[in-house]
């Protein structure tokens, strides 16, 4: 049984000047050269571990630099080391072409505790523009550099961060011929991976409720296909509904009080809507074609789904208060796997044409569709909190004698800026799901 280990991280706005800089990182890729970042090395005060504050300033340097947005300023290039209180040199950071210097400061609190103090210096603007405490348990020390990070990249672009989340997937492990699924989940950089179900249930399709507590998933159980929930306070687990036929592809809905699912009755796929308080079970998809894949808008009010019924699988859009549903792709090729981005600008898809898969982007009126990756397979696209990225995982084609790989990648919505989320050596990464922002 597994057991989230989440501590309450307290957020404290210090004083800052007045007047507020209005530097801004350009976030259109192409258009400007990554703003160059300088953080200094932690002062530290009481019985602070020293390798716990090198550990958070490489953190927080990797996390801003794996947005492509940012680049660190070399350590060795650091024309002084300016103490918290005291004003930077400007011109001398200026000189090597600093645009943002973050002082920061690290305290041993009573109670096993850390506190952890920065400013954030715009050094062209001559002016601080955040200053922030951050208190936590030192076991939660590598939160709290995904935390910092997560505020400065957000005075800084002015979208919301990312790196105080989680990824769970499937992990698929063992020789190509007798594979091994699992669901784990780990950080968004790929750290503290563990597992959350044994080796001997086939799981599939794990995705998050909006308040970090559940995971619904597809489960073999008793080779029985159907949706399990898992909690991740207590690891809890059970069947979500008895409803008399396989069912699979769940979604929690925004508020998290349902769950979409498809549920195959007389051969025929539909997907249907689970109230979980009321414990009832409502259709939602008609007729004789194939509909799976659910994905609710973030007002709760549409939904994104692929269908056959035009002929190929293509994705069509329900309104769920009228009934009324449309075609939404109409490219070259088949689509499938819509995900709504949270801020309900985008609809992330999966698409086939021309034996090569790809993962894009699209309007919610089906338009200005953009490639962001292409390959012999990926799938199952989900967003980071914020929209600006998307997570997928892509498979390697298979040669005689050698083992297929799966990858887990990020990419920026811009389509620039791919990385691979490491794994553990032999740890293939299948479907992830990205959570929301941790509480």
């Amino acid at each position: 049984m597994f057991k989230k280990l989440l501590t309450i991280i307290v957020i404290c706005v210090m004083a800052v000047l007045p007047s507020w800089a209005e530097l801004k990182v350009d976030i259109i890729a192409g258009s400007a050269e990554p703003t160059s970042i300088a953080i200094q090395k932690f002062e530290t005060v009481g019985d602070v571990k020293s390798k716990d504050a090198s550990m958070i300033r490489q953190v927080v340097e990797d996390d801003l630099k794996r947005t492509g947005l940012f680049r660190i300023v070399n350590h060795d290039a650091f024309p002084e080391y300016v103490k918290m209180g005291k004003m930077p040199n400007f011109k001398s950071w200026q000189a090597i072409k600093t645009q943002i210097l973050v002082q920061t400061k690290l305290y041993a609190d009573a109670g096993n505790q850390y506190r952890l103090e920065f400013f954030v210096w715009d050094v062209n603007g001559t002016e601080q523009i955040e200053a922030q405490s951050l208190v936590a348990s030192r076991k939660s020390a590598r939160r709290l550099a995904h935390i910092m990070a997560d505020a400065i990249y957000e005075r800084l672009t002015g979208e919301i961060g990312y790196f105080d989340t989680q990824i769970a997937f499937i992990a698929e492990t063992g020789p190509i011929h007798k594979r091994t699924k699992r669901m784990a989940i780990m950080d968004q950089d790929g750290y503290g991976l563990r597992y959350l179900s044994d080796d001997k249930t086939f799981v599939m399709s794990p995705h998050f409720s909006p308040s970090m507590q559940t995971i619904v998933f597809l489960s073999y159980h008793n080779d029985e296909p159907m949706v399990w929930s898992l909690n991740l306070d207590t690891g809890e687990q059970q069947r979500l509904g008895q409803f008399g036929g396989m069912n699979f592809a769940p979604r929690f809905s925004p508020d998290g009080n349902r769950v979409a699912l498809s549920l195959v009755k007389d051969g025929i796929t539909h997907i249907y809507e689970y109230n979980i308080a009321e414990q009832k079970l409502r259709q939602l998809t008609f007729g004789k074609s194939i509909n799976t894949s659910p994905s609710y808008s973030p007002d709760g009010k549409k939904m994104a789904f692929n269908s056959d019924r035009s002929g190929s699988q293509q994705i069509h859009i329900l309104d769920l208060e009228t009934g009324e549903q449309k075609r939404l792709t109409y490219g070259a090729g088949r689509y499938a796997t819509p995900a709504w981005s949270p801020d309900g600008q985008f609809i992330a898809f999966t698409k086939m044409a021309d034996d090569t898969f790809y993962v894009g982007i699209m309007n919610p009126q089906g338009r200005n569709e953009k490639i962001l990756a292409g390959g012999w397979f990926m799938e199952a696209p989900s967003w980071a909190p914020g929209s600006r990225r998307v997570v997928y995982y892509e498979t390697e084609k298979h040669i005689d004698g050698i083992e297929r790989i799966s990858h887990i990648r990020s990419v920026d919505i811009t389509g620039q800026n791919i990385y691979d989320i490491e794994l553990p050596e032999g740890v293939n990464g299948l479907e992830p799901t990205w959570s929301p922002r941790l509480m």
